[in-house]
């Protein structure tokens, strides 16, 4: 059947001048928030690429190019080295460890039962907690004087660690720290996922036998894909930047154990005051992102089942 015209059901067809009228409308309400997205945000954008050329220490107006040599330092530069290892590491246990949590708190909160709204909110609230008081929390919890954790293990015969004054286990305390902070976000993209399966499709296979691992296995799990990648890929980014939990427990140490890339990097800028040479690091940092990110939906891509 023939599409009917505008003229022929009666409605008008607007004028050039009204159509230009709506798009300068839509212009004049966007272009505030637009133009401050610009200065604030793609400026400094800009600026800091052309700072990466350069030789700077932010206190004088002197910053003579350089061109590709900050970037040819990051490969002989032995902290940045270490800088990647730790982050690298942090980044392996941090994301499967808060999906696999998120999960089976998520599956553990998908069902009737009274007050389950309440469970979902306790379960949520770490998100509502801050960086600064994740970090608080966890000092305390951990100090080898007074700390419950410590408490709890001399109940058992088990002295004292010294936790995140320790080399060898600041870093993955820092990691159990953020997998508690980021739990909550992993139950809710969980949750949501799960209560997107249909129903129908496990009650066809209880009829047919499956037990409920099967039915997990088989039907969940494939169906989570989605939730799957955007958590993956999330958590990565988030992962590869870490910073504030660094700066408030540990600054770096003990002996560099916990220095990871943006630590070293805020470093670099502001303490050292080799702008320049950071600057070419957060540039790097960004490459890196973007192709562990395309190499993820890549990767992932023909996993993914939309339910």
């Amino acid at each position: 059947m023939p599409t009917e015209s505008l003229a022929s059901t009666g409605t008008p067809r607007p004028s050039l001048f009204q159509r230009w009228s709506d798009g300068l409308t839509g212009w004049a309400l966007v272009g505030p928030g637009a133009l401050l997205i610009l200065i604030f945000g793609g400026l400094p954008v800009l600026m800091s690429l052309t700072l990466s050329f350069q030789k700077s220490d932010l206190l004088t107006a002197d910053a003579p190019w350089v061109g590709f040599e900050n970037y040819r330092k990051l490969a002989t530069d032995p902290l940045f080295v270490e800088a990647i290892k730790h982050t690298l590491v942090y980044t392996a246990l941090f994301v499967p460890g808060t999906m696999l949590v998120g999960l089976l708190v998520a599956v553990a909160m998908n069902r009737s039962l009274r007050f389950i709204s309440a469970y979902r909110s306790a379960a949520y609230l770490t998100m509502a907690v801050s960086t600064i008081s994740q970090g608080i929390i966890f000092m305390w919890l951990t100090d080898q004087n007074y700390g419950l954790v410590n408490a709890a293990l001399n109940t058992v015969g088990i002295e004292s660690q010294p936790f995140l004054s320790s080399p060898s286990q600041a870093l993955y305390v820092i990691v159990a720290m953020t997998i508690w902070g980021w739990t909550g976000f992993a139950v809710i993209i969980y949750l949501a996922a799960l209560q997107a399966v249909p129903v129908e499709l496990h009650e066809a296979a209880a009829v047919d036998g499956a037990s409920r691992l099967t039915r997990f296995r088989t039907i969940t799990v494939p169906l989570l894909g989605p939730a799957n990648l955007f958590l993956l890929v999330w958590l990565s980014i988030n992962a590869l930047q870490l910073f504030d939990e660094v700066y408030l427990t540990t600054r770096g140490g003990p002996l560099r154990a916990t220095s990871v890339i943006v630590y070293y990097l805020w470093d670099q800028a502001f303490v050292q005051f080799n702008a320049g040479y950071a600057a070419a690091m957060a540039y790097a940092l960004f490459v890196v992102v973007v192709i562990i990110t395309a190499l993820q939906f890549r990767i992932t891509r023909k996993s993914v089942h939309n339910a």
